[in-house]
């Protein structure tokens, strides 16, 4: 979410209105409970407070399907509609409507209560469109994938490996069960057994590293590199490095890391999961496996390291898809189109939360 928000405010966005950070949650820093209880109690106040000193047009809620996340935006919601303020409701990921809230009256009931009182709803995909419009009914509902600033990637000089060479792979997130890492383990293990040498850099820290670490050995796979979190020059090297970007979640929305990963010419291998079908065409700028398939992702390395040329191709596939669907100026754009049909006021300069 934080690399949304600093992507729009840096942008036009933030040239044709006045926009102000609103932060909801804890931005990261340690609290106790009685310190949350406080922020909780607290927040929608002070949201009420800076929509009315600032006579805000419109609130701009970037929240993620989950309870917790609803419940609090409901009241946020509330909160803005009390002061006169539109509400723009934009979805990052999760769980569709339906199948979040399946078998469970309550929580569908809030839920389409909170996006029934927004004034419009922003998905990421044109599946999530169309599952949100089902589920909202009148309210109506955008596809605004998430963007990038193509700029600092398309700098980047590529230096792919040889067909003599292993190839190179990388991944960044977090270390999670459900981003498919011990399938990717195996898979790289089946490709080792068929003769195709692979070495993986794995980027980013969380609960999973121990139990990769010890699937790697147990499996034999060698060139496996955890080298913790990449941010800045880190980051750019090891995109100039890689031959193939690997993202084998079980589930997504539309990552960043793949987004920046193809914007940086590097093509992709990613499950069809979520918004990435609609981004990775297979056979064009990436291959796309099914999760939890180590035999499908094994097939999809294999194929790569004997055709390096089609990762050259890909690579230039991928970076010229970035720039013309998913660039941080095709997004500010049509956000300064939503935000000026929302807006009820005249003036020249509205002030809006992103």
């Amino acid at each position: 979410m934080s690399t949304h928000l600093n992507l729009l405010l840096a942008s036009r966005l933030a040239e044709a209105f006045t926009l102000i950070h609103f932060e909801v949650g804890s931005e990261g820093r340690s609290e106790g409970a009685v310190q949350r209880a406080v922020r909780l109690i607290v927040s929608p106040i002070r949201l009420g407070v800076t929509v009315l000193a600032h006579r805000a047009a419109i609130v701009h809620l970037n929240t993620g399907l989950t309870l917790r996340s609803y419940w609090r935006d409901l009241v946020y919601t509330v909160v803005a509609r009390l002061c006169g303020a539109r509400v723009l409701h934009q979805v990052h990921g999760g769980a569709l409507p339906e199948e979040f809230c399946r078998g469970y009256r309550l929580p569908m009931a809030f839920v389409r209560a909170t996006l029934r009182l927004s004034d419009a709803v922003v998905a990421m995909s044109r599946s999530e469109c169309e599952a949100f419009r089902r589920f909202v009914g009148s309210t109506p509902v955008f596809t605004y994938p998430n963007a990038v600033d193509c700029a600092p990637y398309a700098a980047l000089a590529r230096n792919g490996s040889s067909a003599q060479e292993p190839l190179r792979l990388l991944y960044i997130g977090r270390l999670v069960r459900e981003k498919g890492l011990h399938e990717l383990l195996e898979a790289l293990s089946l490709a080792g057994l068929q003769g195709i040498p692979t070495a993986l850099t794995i980027a980013g820290t969380g609960p999973e590293e121990a139990a990769l670490r010890e699937t790697a050995a147990a499996r034999g796979v060698g060139r496996v590199h955890f080298v913790g979190p990449l941010r800045g020059a880190g980051k750019m090297t090891a995109l100039e490095r890689a031959d193939v970007f690997v993202l084998p979640s079980y589930a997504e929305g539309l990552p960043y890391a793949l987004l920046e990963s193809m914007a940086a010419g590097v093509p992709v291998i990613a499950t069809r999961v979520g918004a990435i079908p609609e981004l990775v065409e297979d056979g064009i700028n990436g291959v796309l496996v099914e999760p939890r398939s180590a035999v499908g992702l094994a097939g999809a390395i294999g194929r790569l390291a004997r055709d390096r040329a089609a990762l050259s191709r890909m690579g230039a596939a991928a970076r010229a898809t970035i720039a013309a669907r998913y660039s941080v100026e095709r997004l500010a754009a049509e956000l300064c189109r939503l935000y000026a049909l929302l807006s009820a006021r005249a003036a020249s300069r509205r002030i809006a939360r992103a």
